[in-house]
């Protein structure tokens, strides 16, 4: 019988390699989580190398979110009163990354102040040993506040802030470089917008192993499969050499998941849904597992439920890598 060649695929480029928690040292983290360094398309080992299993944040708000599916609000409980208790739960449940978001800080939402922020912030590190993401309130003005605040603040612990958009990058980026955090550049899901802002934030001094790549994302029935094809054509782009697209990826899954009426619904809806703790992990997770063979190298998470299940999709995707 003659054996059958395998078809095997070779790149000329690579993604870049970003590591989060004082990989230059001076902070206080006990462990870094280095993300990138792909020469293949996802889990294709035998075409090329994974150096760095894609990482699992949790996400953690600095305030109760009321307006959060009720099973999120059961499986977590009273841990979401407070940020720092939130965080160690959620390390305790298996995430490598805390992604603590200021929420109480937005106009709309308490209008907090930067020190209230930077409180929270410094709070949420001594609690964890993991690197953290922050993410500002969402609105452009405070958001620049707010972050340049907890920027300096924190030197050396190299966060990633976020986020970084066409209108309000040059701020925040500053004060990225100015005290050595990575940043998230987040576009609508488009892979020249996303490329143009890499360049935008490149040009600015900041060097390319300090950028996560953040191309927007949809939720299983919510354009799922468009923001697929559009992280596909930035990984291949990235693997053929185009230096502004080789920036590893993160995925706010989570969010986007729970937010859509499949994760909140429990009352008049069709019986073939099946129940609301079931239906909102299990889309999640549907969510996150698209996203994952797409490129991303880090994922955004809400349910406990659903970082378990991640863990071990790694674990099999991974095995023998």
């Amino acid at each position: 019988m003659t054996p059958v060649e395998i078809p095997v695929e070779k790149w000329s480029g690579a993604v870049r390699e970003v590591t989060l928690g004082s990989s230059y040292g001076g902070g206080t983290r006990g462990s870094t989580v280095s993300v990138g360094g792909e020469t293949a398309l996802p889990f294709l080992g035998f075409e090329g190398a994974m150096p760095h299993r894609p990482a699992i944040a949790v996400e953690v708000q600095d305030m109760h979110p009321a307006d959060w599916s009720a099973e999120l609000q059961a499986a977590w409980g009273d841990a979401m009163d407070d940020a720092a208790t939130w965080a160690q739960k959620a390390v305790e449940a298996g995430a490598d990354l805390i992604a603590l978001k200021l929420r109480s800080c937005h106009p709309d939402q308490g209008d907090g102040s930067c020190e209230d922020a930077v409180r929270t912030v410094e709070r949420v590190l001594a609690a964890v040993p993991v690197p953290l993401i922050v993410y500002g309130p969402g609105s452009a003005d405070k958001d620049n506040e707010v972050l340049v605040a907890v920027a300096e603040k924190t030197k050396g612990e190299q966060l990633a802030l976020g986020l970084c958009e066409d209108k309000n990058y040059r701020t925040i980026v500053a004060a990225a470089l100015g005290n050595g955090h990575a940043v998230i550049a987040q576009t609508p899901i488009d892979v020249n917008l996303a490329k143009q802002l890499n360049i935008l934030i490149s040009d600015m001094g900041l060097p390319l192993e300090r950028v996560l790549m953040d191309p927007n994302t949809g939720a299983l029935g919510y354009g799922l499969e468009y923001t697929y094809s559009v992280m596909e054509r930035l990984r291949l782009a990235a693997l053929m050499g185009d230096s502004m697209t080789q920036q590893p990826m993160i995925c706010t899954a989570g969010e986007e998941a729970w937010r859509q009426k499949e994760g909140r619904a429990e009352g008049d809806v069709p019986e073939a849904w099946g129940a609301l703790a079931e239906r909102g992990v299990a889309w999640e997770i549907s969510t996150a597992t698209t996203l994952l063979e797409s490129g991303a190298d880090i994922l955004v998470l809400r349910h406990p439920a659903s970082v378990s299940a991640m863990r071990d999709a790694l674990d099999d995707l991974t095995k023998g890598a």
